[in-house]
C-alpha cells in the first residue's frame, strides 16, 4: 500500500514539470525563413494621431522656415496627461484625416506613412523654400499590454514601429505563468474592432498581420491553466503532493500506534 502511494506521488511530481515547448519561443518550424517584406513595415497615420513636425532647410538663413514651424506654447506645468502634453507641441489629425499646417493650410495625411507625409510636405513647401527638410514623428504612438507580463501597462513608442517580441521585451517579457501560444491582440481599424492571435512558439508568427503593432493596440497575455486553477482548493500540483504527503504521514502514524 505504501509503495503504491509513493508511486502515485512520484508520477504527479513528474507530470507537473513543464515541457520545453511551453516556455521556448519560436520552437516549432525552426527552418530558415525569409521575411524581408514584413521588415519594411511602416505604420500609417490615422485620425486622432498627434504628429510632431519639424521643418528646416539646407539654407544658411533659418528665418525662412519660421513661418512653417509651430509656435511653442510653453511647458504644461499642471502635470496633465501625456496626450495633453503632446497636443501642445503637435498637430492633431482631425476626423477628416487632415492637419492644419502653417502657410499650407489643411493637409490630408490619414492613410499615409510618416515618410510619405514628409515627402508630401517637402514638395508643397518647395514653392516657398529651397530644399526644405521635414521630419515627422507620431507623438501618441502607444500600446497597452495586459496580463501575464512582468510590467503591464501602457508602453510609449518613440519611433512608431514596433513588433510584438519587442513590445514583450519592453514589458519585461512573459512570466512563467503566461501562455506563449495564444497571445491576443485587439485592434481597431476604420471603426471596426479586430482580434488576432499569435503563437510565440512558432516561427510562422512573422507572417501574421499582427506581428507588427499599430498605435493604440491592446496586447493581452493569458494565464496558463495552472494559474487559473490556482484559485481552487487544490491550487497546484504542489498542493496535491502536499495533501498526499499528509495522508501518507497519517497512515504511518496510525499504523505505529
Amino acid at each position: 500500500m505504501i509503495k503504491k502511494l509513493y508511486f502515485v506521488l512520484l508520477l504527479v511530481s513528474v507530470c507537473s514539470c513543464s515541457t520545453k515547448k511551453d516556455v521556448v519561443y519560436f520552437y516549432e518550424g525552426r527552418e530558415n525563413i525569409e521575411a524581408s517584406s514584413i521588415l519594411n513595415y511602416e505604420p500609417k497615420i490615422e485620425k486622432d494621431d498627434i504628429l510632431r513636425i519639424n521643418v528646416s532647410s539646407s539654407s544658411i538663413n533659418e528665418e525662412i522656415v519660421k513661418p512653417f514651424q509651430m509656435k511653442q506654447q510653453g511647458q504644461n506645468n499642471g502635470g496633465g496627461s501625456s496626450r495633453s502634453s503632446a497636443l501642445i507641441n503637435g498637430y492633431l489629425v482631425n476626423p477628416n484625416g487632415s492637419i492644419k499646417f502653417p502657410v499650407l493650410g489643411e493637409v490630408a495625411v490619414s492613410g499615409l506613412t510618416r515618410i510619405e507625409v514628409e515627402k508630401k510636405l517637402e514638395q508643397m513647401m518647395t514653392v516657398y523654400i529651397k530644399d526644405p527638410i521635414v521630419d515627422v514623428r507620431i507623438l501618441n504612438f502607444s500600446i497597452t499590454v495586459l496580463g501575464e507580463v512582468r510590467s503591464p501597462g501602457r508602453v510609449q513608442v518613440d519611433e512608431g514601429n514596433i513588433s510584438l517580441p519587442e513590445l514583450l521585451a519592453m514589458a519585461g517579457d512573459i512570466t512563467y505563468n503566461g501562455k506563449r501560444e495564444n497571445i491576443t491582440i485587439i485592434r481597431e481599424e476604420n471603426g471596426i474592432r479586430k482580434i488576432g492571435y499569435i503563437d510565440m512558439t512558432k516561427s510562422n508568427l512573422f507572417d501574421s498581420p499582427f506581428y507588427y503593432l499599430k498605435q493604440n493596440d491592446i496586447v493581452y497575455v493569458q494565464p496558463t491553466y495552472r494559474t487559473v486553477k490556482s484559485a481552487g482548493f487544490f491550487s497546484s500540483y504542489q498542493g496535491i503532493i502536499s495533501v498526499g504527503t499528509t495522508i501518507v504521514s497519517l497512515y504511518l502514524l496510525i499504523r505505529s500506534l
